[in-house]
C-alpha cells in the first residue's frame, strides 16, 4: 500500500503538508537532523542552508535503510525563529521539492527557544514507513 494523504471532508487542502497520513510497512525513525554535514559542519548560518542540509541528511539515513523521499509519513520541525524560518519558505520549499520532493507527509512546525547545537537554527524529524 503506498501512502494516502487523509484530507477530510470540508477542509481546506493544506499547503506543504498532509492533515493525516494512512501507511502500511516498516516503521523508520529518524531522529531530529540539523543543518550539519557529515563532518558536522555548518553549510552556513542562515536557515535556507541550514533547513537544505538537515533534509539531505534525512534523505541520507532513508536511502541507507532502504528507502526513499516518498516513504516520509511524518516530520517535526523544530526552529529557533518563527520569523526567520517563514522568510525563508521560499528557499526551503525549493529545496523540500528538490530533495524530498512530494508533500504527502503529516508535519509539525515548532518555535523552540534553543537547539543542543549553539549554531543550529532547525532540528527535523522524520518518520518513514518502508515497503515490507
Amino acid at each position: 500500500m503506498k501512502h494516502k494523504a487523509i484530507l477530510p471532508a470540508g477542509w481546506p487542502r493544506p499547503k506543504g503538508y498532509a492533515n493525516g497520513v494512512v501507511a502500511k510497512g516498516r516503521m523508520l525513525f529518524i531522529a531530529g537532523m540539523i543543518g550539519w554535514d557529515a563532518q558536522q559542519q555548518f553549510p552556513g548560518d542562515d536557515f535556507a542552508s541550514q533547513a537544505r542540509q538537515a533534509l539531505l541528511n534525512i534523505a541520507d539515513v532513508l536511502r541507507e535503510a532502504g528507502g526513499q523521499p516518498e516513504h516520509i509519513a511524518r516530520m517535526t520541525w523544530y526552529v529557533t525563529d518563527k520569523r526567520e524560518y517563514l522568510a525563508a519558505s521560499r528557499e526551503i520549499g525549493q529545496a523540500f521539492r528538490e530533495i524530498i520532493g512530494c508533500y504527502n507527509a503529516a508535519m509539525t512546525a515548532v518555535e523552540v527557544t534553543a537547539l543542543m547545537e549553539d549554531r543550529a537554527k532547525v532540528e527535523i524529524e522524520a518518520t518513514a514507513v518502508l515497503p515490507q
